[in-house]
């Protein structure tokens, strides 16, 4: 079995770790890491780097596409050679999904019109101006669409990646062997943070929601000048 993470410039290496260390331990995959060149792509907030295995064209036809997200998402919705591999590779792949705003990457590809979908709650509404359906859930799965909310939420998509292809049983071992028994100290969650905290969290970030908007506006435009396919 082929899995294919695509890499680009800032993303979020939890976005792609996580999963990575579960979809490794399916019996016979191989997990490949792609990009426009065989270089080390950078990853956000400091200078951990990741190595690619392929570039879009070496790549082997994958049955599992896996998009991370991160804040590079914003450049990587309108990075055509990227978004052709994405979409060229989902015609035949057997899963194609995304973790935290690597949604919006699927999305920007047309890969999410008329599915339900998750990613990371700062970038949740956004799906629905690409034809998705915003779900609020750590994992959603829509036919052979099964995607992630944010950052942590990896690991939580591959265990439900893993038992969908290879068993509930695997599944299980796998969460033992990582020692998966989440206890956090703070609660990270919007449905239950504290107002005041979302609130400031929101402001915050209103400079990174402006960038948001405007990336949504060049990838929908792009989408809206794509030859219509029936």
């Amino acid at each position: 079995m082929n899995i294919g993470f695509p890499l680009f410039a800032n993303l979020t290496q939890l976005d792609l770790a996580g999963p990575w260390e579960v979809l490794t331990r399916i019996p016979g995959a191989k997990c490949h890491l792609i990009a426009d060149r065989i270089e080390p792509v950078a990853s956000a907030n400091g200078g951990l780097a990741i190595m690619t295995t392929h570039t879009f064209e070496s790549a082997p036809q994958l049955d599992l596409l896996c998009v991370p997200g991160g804040p590079g998402h914003l450049a990587a919705m309108t990075d055509e050679r990227l978004l052709n591999f994405v979409s060229h590779q989902a015609q035949s792949c057997a899963y194609v999904t995304s973790v935290c705003t690597g949604a919006m990457v699927l999305a920007a590809a047309g890969l999410l019109r008329g599915y339900c979908a998750t990613t990371h709650w700062m970038s949740l509404d956004r799906l629905a101006q690409f034809g998705a359906t915003p779900v609020e859930e750590r994992v959603v799965i829509d036919r052979n669409r099964i995607t992630g909310g944010g950052v942590t939420a990896g690991i939580d998509f591959g265990l439900t990646v893993l038992a969908e292809i290879a068993g509930e049983k695997l599944a299980r071992e796998c969460a033992l062997q990582l020692e998966y028994a989440p206890a956090p100290p703070f609660d990270g969650s919007p449905r239950t943070a504290d107002p005041t905290l979302l609130d400031a969290s929101r402001q915050k970030a209103a400079g990174y929601f402006a960038r948001m908007r405007e990336a949504d506006e060049r990838a929908l435009a792009r989408l809206r000048s794509q030859p219509k396919t029936t």
